[in-house]
């Protein structure tokens, strides 16, 4: 019997304001499309604190046993800057200034991008598509919104009629804005006059003549509005109606709440049943902002290159402190902060790497049962990862009287208490034990060094055959030696 048929998830749905019991559209299967990078920078530590939150919803997920079809997309078309009717496109804007095709920007900064996540143990996406992969499918939306009489075309671009749609719909159901209050969200200041409404915004934008990133299309040549590819690649994945839409705090108006719009002038019907929104991420109680200095990368954190915090510190202590609290609420990073998490990690880890020598008795003094089930009520109750790590704390406890003798455990219960710890702390919370870790990567130092060397012999003896064997074995398995003046070392 699948998990999910006994532990009922709640989710705080921003469309209702209110947690709902979860249903999925298909019984045993999850549809979830989280929007993701604009890739144009190195990716903030707020990107990673959002991505971090529905990485972990996705593996409770499949915790519980549900396929899930997680799909977040890469934005390599460069929305304009602070997504407003200023400014530049982002990705031209920076190949302009490091003298780069556009590609080359999206190229270095996705695999930043994909670095920083996987440093930080993440699992990949069921699919990760990209904007300029589906500009067929965009154009093709675009065409049906025109037929509906809601899309319409000004001097070679188009756009959406805010006022039209609103007539039989409710433009701002997921902000909880009104239409009178709503700011113009197109792409480009110069097309500000060709609009029928201040309001509306951009779904294909006619390309100036110093525009780089520009396709064909039935109206111009150009390139299509931000929100349009989010609404492309979810419905292509994912259908017309899904179940999970997820993102930054930030995205709710007006990105989010154009793709509704979008979606219910195309099919008619509300394209997702939970709207799902991460909080933000402060810095020594301040908005992080590369302006004022108050800007820390995550490759800083690991590193320790910064001037914010006194030492660097690991993937998993950094992850431990995101998930110190609900992603629905702020959390602010500081050095006192996270050397406190990191302590509390440690002292996680260490009960985990006691807890194979504990010996069981004949019956247990604790109801294991029932702290098992605390920890499913924490996470069901719209993924509390706070919540969860206090109960995980609590089994540390366990652990504790358990070596002291102060309290008994049967081996069924052992085995239901070390199953249950372990899963939850490294398949849930997505952590990882770093001294075992530490300790493998020793020992695989240590077996290349010998092949290395068995190398270097075979090649004193002239067995060259038997030398190339070494290396090409070693390269098939992701390892690269490098001969040097000062002897041979390896990457991997």
């Amino acid at each position: 019997m699948p998990l999910y048929t006994t532990q009922p998830l709640k989710i705080y749905n921003s469309l209702s304001g209110e947690k709902e019991n979860f249903k999925p559209i298909h019984e045993g299967n999850v549809g979830m499309y989280v929007c993701g990078p604009t890739v144009y920078s190195n990716v903030h530590l707020g990107n990673v604190r959002t991505f971090m939150s529905f990485d972990v919803i996705f593996r409770y997920f499949l915790h519980l046993d549900y396929k899930v079809r997680y799909v977040r997309n890469i934005t390599d078309v460069g929305h304009i800057v602070d997504d407003v009717d200023e400014g530049e496109d982002k990705i031209a804007k920076k190949a302009r200034l490091e003298q780069l095709e556009p590609m080359e920007v999206v190229q270095r900064y996705t695999v930043d991008f994909h670095d920083i996540l996987k440093a930080f143990n993440f699992l990949p996406p069921s699919i990760e598509p990209t904007a300029t992969g589906h500009i067929i499918e965009q154009i093709e939306i675009i065409k049906k919104i025109i037929d509906t009489g809601i899309g319409y075309v000004a001097n070679g671009s188009v756009y959406f009629d805010v006022v039209k749609y609103n007539e039989t719909n409710n433009y701002g159901v997921l902000s909880g804005r009104n239409i009178e209050d709503m700011l113009a969200n197109t792409r480009d200041l110069d097309g500000q006059s060709d609009k029928r409404n201040p309001q509306d915004f951009a779904l294909w934008k006619k390309a100036e003549p110093e525009h780089i990133m520009r396709w064909p299309s039935p109206w111009s040549d150009g390139f299509p509005g931000w929100h349009l590819e989010c609404t492309a690649m979810s419905t292509k994945y994912l259908g017309n109606h899904f179940d999970i839409h997820g993102g930054g705090m930030d995205l709710k108006f007006p990105h989010h709440e154009c793709e509704i719009a979008q979606n219910e002038a195309c099919t008619g019907q509300s394209p997702v049943n939970y709207w799902m929104h991460a909080n933000m991420l402060t810095l020594n109680g301040k908005k992080m902002a590369k302006s004022t200095g108050n800007n820390i990368l995550p490759g800083e954190i690991l590193s320790g290159d910064n001037t914010i915090l006194s030492k660097a510190f690991s993937a998993s202590v950094t992850r431990f402190f995101m998930l110190q609290a609900h992603y629905r609420s702020i959390l602010d990073f500081s050095d006192d902060a996270i050397t406190a998490a990191e302590k509390g990690y440690k002292r996680l880890i260490e009960a985990l790497e006691a807890l194979p020598a504990i010996t069981a008795g004949s019956s247990s003094s604790v109801d294991f049962a029932a702290w098992k089930q605390a920890c499913y009520d924490a996470m069901n109750d719209d993924f509390n990862t706070p919540i969860l790590i206090a109960q995980l704390f609590e089994g540390v406890r366990y652990i504790n009287l358990l070596k002291e003798g102060k309290e008994t455990i049967s081996s069924e219960d052992l085995k239901l208490f070390s199953t249950a710890i372990n899963a939850f702390v490294f398949d849930v919370l997505g952590l990882s034990d770093e001294k075992a870790a530490d300790s493998n990567n020793d020992k695989l130092e240590g077996v290349v060094n010998m092949l290395i060397g068995m190398r270097n012999q075979a090649r004193a003896d002239k067995n060259f055959a038997l030398s190339d064997q070494i290396r090409d074995q070693l390269i098939a398995l992701g390892i690269q030696l490098k001969d040097g003046k000062e002897g041979t070392s390896f990457s991997i």
